[in-house]
């Protein structure tokens, strides 16, 4: 969008902080916000609060009534024009008489493709695009992710001491970091679709892999990679909300029934060069509507998925201590023999998190 004016830029980051409200609760849909303006003066405002309910333009048009006639609405993702569990939001507009429609972005959804701008301009209505569209796919890189890559946006979320140890060499972890960077991890939970782990760490530390003390009405799906279907049908996770994908080699279809019965799904993949087929995983978490996936594992399975390069982002916790060179790091990958082989990232975010630091980053190329 050219020129656009200083209101247009107040009212377009206003409906993302309203799309910022459903964070937690609109998946496997995008994060939507909506501001309705007519005349100066905001009059009404919306937001996508859960999946299946009315989305962001429809809450809005309620509340600004007979006033959404001659009005401009300000969208944090171009309006969809197709008929889901709730009708095209893009007639609901035209029905309302809105005059004017600024978008943030392009809706990657091919059942939507510019065809929502097309059908609103169709309807007479003037249409910008582009106003803090980075902004605005940075609410929803899972969407984005799976509407035009196939597959999820990888998170991996690491904890370690200032010299880069994950752990003690015995395995002994509890706890690395404190309480606030404890918390800000349950918030990380929360905006996730599924938490991604291995059976090392299932067997090891029997986690419970849930969201808690967030008001969520949901819980990720928990996804545990286990090659030689190690999983114990009483692992504590098997008994808790929400559902268990244990994904095994093909070889093990036959024997999964124990896990089966304790209330697991099992997905089997087929095993290359003695390793899984990871990138086929995240595409088939893709037809389950998985958006975004945090990844809660050790060395080896980070080291799996930095190598077939699928981590998109690192969130790295590091605690004011000192561990050790005998304990473990951070990823399981090949020693570099030349410093052109670095595994580049680029510093997104760097701020203490209570008494802990909390670094995000790009890795630079990802599948």
């Amino acid at each position: 969008m050219n020129n656009p004016s200083p209101d247009d830029v107040r009212h377009m980051a206003r409906a993302l902080q309203l799309a910022k409200r459903g964070l937690y609760t609109t998946d496997p849909n995008p994060r939507v916000g909506c501001v309705i303006v007519r005349d100066g003066q905001v009059v009404g405002e919306g937001w996508h609060k859960r999946a299946g309910e009315p989305h962001a333009e429809v809450h809005a048009l309620a509340a600004a009534g007979q006033q959404a006639r001659g009005a401009t609405a300000y969208v944090s993702l171009e309006p969809c024009c197709h008929h889901g569990r709730t009708p095209p939001c893009s007639e609901a507009l035209v029905k309302a008489g809105i005059a004017r429609v600024v978008a943030a972005m392009p809706d990657p959804n091919p059942r939507v493709a510019s065809q929502g701008i097309a059908a609103l301009e169709k309807a007479g209505i003037r249409v910008d695009i582009g106003l803090l569209q980075a902004e605005s796919e940075r609410l929803n890189p899972g969407f984005i992710s799976r509407m035009t890559r196939a597959r999820p946006y990888l998170r991996v979320k690491l904890a370690a001491s200032l010299d880069g140890r994950t752990a003690l060499a015995k395995g002994e972890s509890k706890w690395i970091t404190g309480e606030s960077a404890r918390a800000d991890v349950q918030r990380l939970r929360a905006r996730s679709s599924a938490i991604l782990t291995g059976i090392g760490t299932v067997l090891a530390d029997d986690p419970s892999l849930t969201v808690r003390d967030l008001d969520i009405d949901r819980q990720p799906l928990r996804v545990v990679v286990d090659p030689h279907l190690r999983m114990r049908p009483t692992a504590r996770m098997l008994t808790l909300p929400g559902a268990t994908l244990v994904v095994t080699s093909e070889e093990h279809a036959n024997d999964a029934a124990a896990l089966r019965a304790a209330g697991a799904d099992v997905f089997c993949l087929p095993v290359v060069s003695e390793r899984m087929n990871l990138k086929l995983l995240l595409e088939h978490l893709a037809t389950r509507d998985v958006n975004e996936v945090l990844v809660e594992a050790g060395a080896t399975l980070c080291g799996e998925l930095l190598r077939a390069g699928l981590v998109d982002e690192l969130v790295l916790y590091l605690a004011p201590h000192l561990l050790g060179s005998d304990a473990r790091g951070l990823f399981n990958i090949p020693g570099l023999e030349d410093m052109g082989k670095r595994v580049a990232m680029d510093i997104q975010d760097v701020r203490a998190i209570g008494k802990d630091w909390r670094i995000t980053a790009k890795l630079k190329i990802s599948s």
